[in-house]
């Protein structure tokens, strides 16, 4: 199934535009995150990592903030700053993907579909999405 589109502009200043379909052709985490949100204050700075590490294979994070102030998600990356994009939703992304817990993320494949949910974060559980992660991108076309 074709991950729904994704069309947000950025968190931070200067605002840009950015869709999902510029990222055609790398593993994706589209991972949703609120500054409310407890898991998220450990989730990102091991996202962080995991990318950094395999940037150079072809994935990449996308972070939605679901923030109902853009400067609440700001702070939050302040306190906890990543490398990888940070996207701001008004609710309709979110709506789009039927979030059940905060936060969830979607692992995409290369070609753009749905490859795997979780809903949560524990740390315990980085081993194992590493691998997913490594997986897809060792299984698709370059």
């Amino acid at each position: 199934m074709k991950a729904p589109p994704v069309e947000l502009s950025s968190l931070s200043e200067p605002q840009q535009q950015i869709s999902l379909s510029e990222y055609k052709g790398k593993v994706i985490y589209l991972d949703f995150w609120a500054s409310w949100c407890t898991p998220c204050r450990k989730s990102l700075p091991l996202l962080n990592e995991l990318r950094n590490e395999l940037h150079s294979e072809g994935f990449e994070v996308l972070a939605i903030n679901v923030d109902e102030e853009r400067a609440d998600g700001l702070r939050f990356l302040d306190e906890y700053p990543v490398d990888y994009p940070t996207l701001f939703d008004n609710g309709d992304v979110a709506s789009a993907y039927q979030l059940r817990g905060m936060p969830t993320a979607y692992l995409i494949d290369r070609e753009g579909n749905l490859h795997s949910q979780h809903v949560g974060f524990n740390p315990k559980d980085m081993p194992s999405i590493r691998q997913e992660v490594i997986d897809l991108l060792g299984n698709s076309p370059r």
